[in-house]
């Protein structure tokens, strides 16, 4: 319920933005600009559900992006490093700086919250130190292409980019193959299912969707390349905590951790792990957003942990843990995006924005308070 109603929710701020900016919302070059402007904050918010799924926090993911972003500045431009290696030690450093926080929370019993409090501090002042206060660039061109590039065209002149028709008709028949086959399942335990007629329906809407989205795109430049990074972490990382075993126990230790404990889940390595993957989504994040602003700053990463929180909170994950989607993420990231976008369009001031944003995460959280006592009466 909490997920259907955020994403009815995005569907109204859309329509409401689209009407009060006179089209402006919708158009191609706008809806290319909100994905690769908020590609950043919808990694790290991925990361974040999953942080705070198995009942943890991470608030050192925005001076870590900052620090990578650092990083990746003194190795390109100092140091004339190939950004693909580059960009792959970048990774490796991220990994390792989850797996330090991981190991205080998991092994040594720091809460998650002291640990990664000091991490912010940590990661904010070896920013500054690694650029000695000064911005760095201008990176490589295929290193910027990461956050501002498109794919390439190929095949006949249409009026369309070609390649994103393509991606968006494997789109959907994988979307209709998982609907399907999730409805199949659900019939062979003899759960219930809804009516053929409500299925229907759902399948026309998403892919519908999908259309709209993907003709948007393609009359611009077609998709950019981040939006496939973004689809590739939705279909795996969903995958991991919908069906592997490693994902049911984050969702069991969020759940109740001393009874995932007596059933056998080994609570100290899934948590280790999933600081080691938080990690690794904030260096991706600030390699992303580097490659967008083209240039390594020590300003870089600011807020970036509370946009993310909110956008998990938005996208329905739960205070106490257990609860929440890798697609919910992505929901609440673009609610926030949405909105700051369209706030942005019609001339609302930025102290305004903070003010409708926070009572839209009060909103939402509330609305998680109200539903499990409902469900508990």
């Amino acid at each position: 319920m909490r997920q259907y109603g955020m994403l009815l929710a995005l569907a109204l701020i859309v329509v409401l933005f689209q009407i009060w900016t006179d089209g402006i919302l919708l158009k191609p070059q706008n809806v290319t600009n909100l994905v690769q402007q908020n590609s950043y904050i919808l990694i790290l918010a991925i990361g974040m559900m999953i942080v705070i799924i198995a009942g943890h926090i991470d608030l050192s993911v925005g001076s870590l992006a900052a620090f990578i972003g650092a990083a990746a500045g003194v190795m390109m431009i100092k140091h004339d490093m190939p950004w693909a290696l580059a960009l792959a030690l970048c990774l490796l450093i991220g990994a390792a700086a989850g797996a330090w926080q991981g190991f205080w929370i998991a092994y040594i019993g720091i809460p998650s919250f002291i640990v990664t409090l000091a991490g912010m501090l940590l990661f904010r002042g070896a920013t500054q130190i690694l650029l000695e206060g000064q911005t760095l660039r201008p990176f490589p061109d295929g290193f910027q292409s990461v956050g501002n590039g498109f794919i390439p065209e190929m095949g006949p002149y249409t009026d369309y980019h070609n390649p994103t028709l393509v991606i968006a008709l494997a789109v959907i028949l994988f979307v209709l193959w998982r609907e399907w086959r999730d409805r199949k399942r659900q019939e062979e335990y003899e759960l219930d299912v809804i009516p053929m007629g409500l299925f229907v329906a759902k399948c026309t809407a998403l892919v519908a969707a999908i259309v709209a989205f993907a003709l948007t795109l393609a009359s611009y430049h077609g998709a950019p390349i981040v939006l496939l990074v973004l689809c590739g972490l939705l279909i795996a990382l969903g995958f991991v905590m919908r069906n592997a075993v490693i994902g049911r126990h984050v969702y069991a230790l969020g759940g109740n951790r001393p009874a995932a404990k007596l059933s056998g889940v080994k609570d100290k390595r899934v948590t280790f792990l999933v600081f080691v993957n938080m990690g690794v989504l904030a260096a991706l994040a600030g390699v992303v957003y580097a490659a967008r602003l083209t240039a390594a700053t020590p300003n870089a990463g600011i807020n970036f942990e509370l946009e993310a929180i909110a956008a998990a909170f938005i996208g329905g994950a739960s205070a106490s843990g257990g609860v929440g989607t890798v697609l919910g993420a992505i929901i609440g990231g673009l609610v926030l995006g949405v909105l700051n976008n369209g706030m942005s369009l019609v001339g609302i001031g930025t102290d305004y924005q903070q003010v409708i944003k926070g009572l839209v995460l009060l909103a939402a959280v509330g609305f998680d308070v109200w539903n499990k006592r409902r469900v508990g009466s």
